[in-house]
């Protein structure tokens, strides 16, 4: 088992940092919020006094963290202090640029580095069933695929410095395209005197069938484990979507692609952010889309 190092103890990063305990592994922990840190110590981690002292001795470290600035800001502190030819991870969803950079800032240390965002929601989190989207060379990659396994179900190796990111944001822009089109599709058989089941049972077994459909249903009734049967109590919260899909739309336009659907899925987003509803998981947006017939 492995010593490794966990900064970023949020509601992803504190579940993830305890299923590496319950692998076995020792694990020594900081965040900057108390509680946080009082919780993991809870879970059977050890708590460090700051970012630098956790990382000292530590063959891993890991890093889930809320925006690049703060990823580069951790890792310019902690990387003097690892010791040389350790492995550090990066399981925050930053701009494709950061990652870059902090990549570049690994390597002129001599330490192997991984961009690994995650897809999964706070359950994917406590459960350890995330799907981790890595970027990174080949030997870094295998050397961080062992402990995101204790973490996660599905590791990806999407290619170089910076490609974990990349897939993140395309992966999470497609998937507010499709809940909001999920999300009309029911508005408008609700107007038409359609059930809710009726149209389900129809659009999950036929040519509508996406995910948002199937596993997150946005109504209440016909998929039970869905938020939209607990209050839209966030697995996944529409503000974090908002970030994520600004990260795509930055993105794109610095690639110079054409994004209308994402672009226009930000808006929608934005606004049901902006009307007090970041806090709502990101399937609401079915409250909001029910709202514009009104307009």
């Amino acid at each position: 088992m492995a010593h490794i190092a966990f900064i970023g103890l949020g509601n992803m990063g504190g579940p993830m940092a305890a299923n590496l305990v319950k692998a076995g592994h020792k694990v020594t922990a900081f965040d900057l919020v108390a509680a946080l840190r009082d919780q993991a110590k809870a879970d059977g981690a050890a708590i460090a006094e700051s970012s630098v002292a956790a990382v000292k001795g530590a063959e891993i470290i890991v890093t889930m963290l809320p925006a690049g600035k703060h990823v580069l800001s951790v890792w310019n502190e902690v990387i003097p202090a690892m010791s040389r030819g350790a492995l550090i991870i990066d399981c925050s969803t930053i701009d494709v640029e950061s990652a870059k950079q902090a990549h570049a800032l690994a390597a002129r240390h001599g330490m192997l580095s991984v961009d690994a965002p995650v897809s999964g929601g706070t359950g994917g989190a406590k459960g350890a069933t995330l799907t981790f989207m890595c970027g990174g060379e080949a030997k870094a990659f295998a050397a961080a695929k062992p402990v995101l396994e204790n973490m996660g179900k599905k590791i990806v190796h999407c290619g170089g410095v910076g490609a974990g990111q990349a897939a993140k944001i395309c992966n999470n822009m497609i998937l507010a395209v499709s809940m909001i089109a999920v999300c009309e599709g029911f508005a408008l058989a609700e107007k038409l005197g359609l059930s809710h089941q009726a149209l389900f049972d129809v659009a999950s077994t036929s040519s509508g069938q996406c995910w948002a459909m199937t596993s997150y249903c946005p109504v209440p009734g016909p998929v039970p484990t869905s938020p939209a049967n607990n209050g839209y109590r966030p697995g996944f919260a529409a503000a974090l979507m908002v970030k994520d899909l600004t990260l795509a739309q930055d993105a794109a336009n610095a690639a110079g692609a054409a994004t209308p659907l994402g672009k226009h899925a930000q808006e929608i987003y934005r606004a049901f952010d902006a009307a007090g509803h970041g806090g709502v998981d990101f399937s609401g947006i079915m409250q909001h889309v029910r709202s514009l017939a009104g307009k």
